[in-house]
C-alpha cells in the first residue's frame, strides 16, 4: 500500500470513528427522549427493551445482558414493576426462581413509539442497495459486539481498581 493510500485509509478510519461518536451521542439523546416520553430513565428504558427482546428472564440474566450489577438491576426491576411494565412471576419449572415478564397490555405507548421508529428506519434505509445493506448490517453487528466487549473491559478494570483501593485501606 502506498504512503498516500495509507494516509487516506487512516483519515477514513479516523473520520468513521468520529462519526460513530456523533452517532452514539445522537442515539443516546434519542433514547433519552423516548425514556422521558414513557416516564423512565435511560437505563430502565433500555433494560425494558432487553426484557421485551428476551421474553422471560431472571434478574441475573438481565444483569448479565445489560452489564449492570445485580444491585443496580434490583432497582431497575423495582422501578419497571412500579411503572406497570413488568411483573415478577415464579418459574413453572423451578418454583424457587423468579422470572421477569412484560405486561403486554401496558406496552401500548412504547409499542407505538417503536412502531413509528421502525417505519421511519425502514424508509431511511430504503435508499441503500441490497449489497450496501448487507455491509451495513455486518458493520452494526460487529460494532455492537465491540461496544459490549469494551463496556465489559471498562467494568472489569473499575472492579480491579476498586478492589485494589479497598485492599490499600486496610
Amino acid at each position: 500500500m502506498s504512503r498516500k493510500n495509507q494516509t487516506t485509509r487512516e483519515e477514513l478510519i479516523r473520520e468513521l470513528a468520529r462519526q460513530l461518536r456523533y452517532h452514539s451521542t445522537a442515539t443516546v439523546f434519542m433514547h433519552q427522549a423516548i425514556a422521558e416520553k414513557i416516564e423512565l430513565n435511560r437505563t430502565d428504558h433500555k433494560c425494558l427493551e432487553i426484557i421485551s427482546r428476551s421474553g422471560k428472564l431472571t434478574a441475573g440474566e438481565l444483569a448479565e445482558k445489560s452489564n449492570l450489577t445485580t444491585g443496580a438491576i434490583t432497582g431497575v426491576i423495582d422501578r419497571l414493576e412500579k411503572a406497570g411494565y413488568v411483573r415478577r412471576i415464579r418459574d413453572s419449572a423451578d418454583r424457587r426462581r423468579l422470572l421477569l415478564e412484560l405486561i403486554p397490555e401496558n406496552m401500548g405507548d412504547i409499542h407505538d413509539i417503536f412502531e413509528n421508529l421502525t417505519e421511519s428506519s425502514v424508509e431511511f434505509l430504503s435508499q441503500y442497495t441490497d449489497e450496501e445493506l448487507k455491509i451495513i448490517t455486518g458493520f452494526i453487528k460487529h460494532s455492537t459486539e465491540f461496544a459490549a466487549n469494551y463496556a465489559k473491559q471498562l467494568r472489569k478494570a473499575k472492579d480491579k481498581q476498586t478492589k485494589k483501593g479497598a485492599g490499600a485501606q486496610r
